[in-house]
């Protein structure tokens, strides 16, 4: 009898054992289930999120040209609207062959403090400040602007007016900002519709490279419809022969922007800071261009003027010497524990900000700082448009051509 019980016992609890199993097994199985649901639904969110920035990426890598067209406005909107619609994860992800977050999303100043000078009614004498362009607000409001309003200023008998010779700068502002900026035959175009009878053309370009070169070229197709068109000077006047061939404008512009850089250090003079170990380093873009023998005009000029802790680099390398490593080494040499990089270009936009003061490894901050042979390095982000030395020196070029 005990056996026959025992033997029900042992039987029941393996029938609730198998039982228990078999529920066991269900709710894992059903777990599994959700878990991959959920895990699907997480995949197809992160799927959708980067389909909707990709779309983003496109459309701002197609306004990212240098050619104008009849689909560039709408472009321009399409790519704001789509950048609005994304939420700031997806904003996050948005990056193409030119395109990344910084394209909307960088806050470089108020854009409305800007005035694009695309105005009517011009008159019958026009002079049209052409720039390179940049899309950092402050600086285009200071540096440019800055030219620009001397330029006014010193002859309010005409009217002064803007373009840009880069369409990729002149789309990004329009796309971020709602702010329109001519290019060079827009302008050219606005002034003929206008009747305009004497045109001269200031470019803010440092040296009568590529740009320049371009610049004329464009202005030349359209010398037939105005009584007369002159093309002023640029910054640094003409190129000269050889690295040893200098000339009056080089100066002016090695004195004033010297001396805005040891004020900005806040230094009585630039022998006080070479006593403080201090060398100042203007950075360049540089050019294949023939023209490139400015640069090193410019460092024969700082010589000559007795300015031993001043070097003349460029973010190209060209000419040679001017590369950052080859100024590294220079300012080594001299002894120099303390840096302080300023470019040495209009504009303090997307070449100082991040070229020279970025924070990737191959900045010129970066690379200073990776050669372990400095204590400080600074930057400042000035253009040299914002100087009041430089500015009348564009004012003075546009006397000499005006009064011919």
């Amino acid at each position: 009898m005990k056996k026959k019980l025992v033997a029900m016992t042992l039987t029941t609890v393996l029938a609730f054992t198998m039982l228990a199993g078999c529920g066991g097994k269900e709710t894992a199985s059903t777990e599994d289930t959700t878990s991959q649901e959920t895990k699907s639904e997480t995949e197809n969110a992160a799927d959708a999120d980067q389909a909707a920035a990709d779309e983003v990426a496109e459309l701002i890598d197609a306004i990212y040209v240098q050619e104008r067209t009849d689909e560039t406005d709408a472009q321009c909107e399409a790519a704001k609207a789509g950048w609005d619609a994304l939420t700031d994860a997806q904003k996050a992800l948005v990056e193409g062959e030119f395109a990344d977050p910084d394209y909307f999303g960088r806050d470089t100043g108020d854009a409305s403090l800007d005035n694009p000078l695309n105005q009517d009614e011009i008159g019958e004498n026009e002079i049209l400040v052409v720039s390179f362009g940049t899309s950092f607000n402050d600086s285009r409001v200071q540096d440019i602007g800055g030219i620009e309003s001397a330029i006014a200023e010193a002859y309010p008998d005409w009217s002064v007016r803007r373009a840009f010779t880069a369409q990729i700068i002149i789309n990004h502002i329009q796309a971020r900002d709602g702010e329109k900026i001519d290019n060079v035959d827009q302008a050219m175009e606005r002034a003929v519709a206008n009747g305009v009878k004497n045109l001269v053309v200031q470019p803010t370009h440092l040296m009568q490279g590529a740009e320049y070169d371009e610049l004329v070229a464009t202005v030349e197709k359209y010398k037939d419809q105005f009584e007369s068109v002159k093309v002023s000077e640029p910054l640094l006047g003409e190129v000269g022969a050889d690295a040893t061939v200098i000339n009056e404008d080089k100066e002016t512009v090695a004195k004033a922007i010297t001396a805005a850089a040891v004020a900005k250090a806040e230094f009585d003079s630039l022998e006080a800071a070479k006593e403080a170990g201090v060398a100042f380093v203007f950075m360049g873009h540089g050019t294949s261009h023939t023209a490139k023998v400015t640069y090193s005009q410019m460092q024969t000029q700082m010589e000559q003027l007795g300015y031993d802790n001043v070097f003349i680099g460029t973010v190209e390398g060209e000419p040679e010497e001017t590369a950052c490593e080859n100024i590294i080494a220079a300012v080594k040499e001299a002894g120099y524990k303390t840096v302080i990089l300023r470019p040495l270009m209009v504009v303090a936009g997307d070449h100082a900000n991040n070229d020279m003061a970025g924070e990737d490894e191959d900045s010129w901050v970066s690379m200073f700082s990776a050669d372990g042979s400095f204590e400080t390095i600074n930057s400042q982000i000035e253009g040299l448009g914002r100087i009041e030395d430089v500015q009348k020196l564009y004012v003075s070029h546009l006397k000499d051509v005006i009064a011919e």
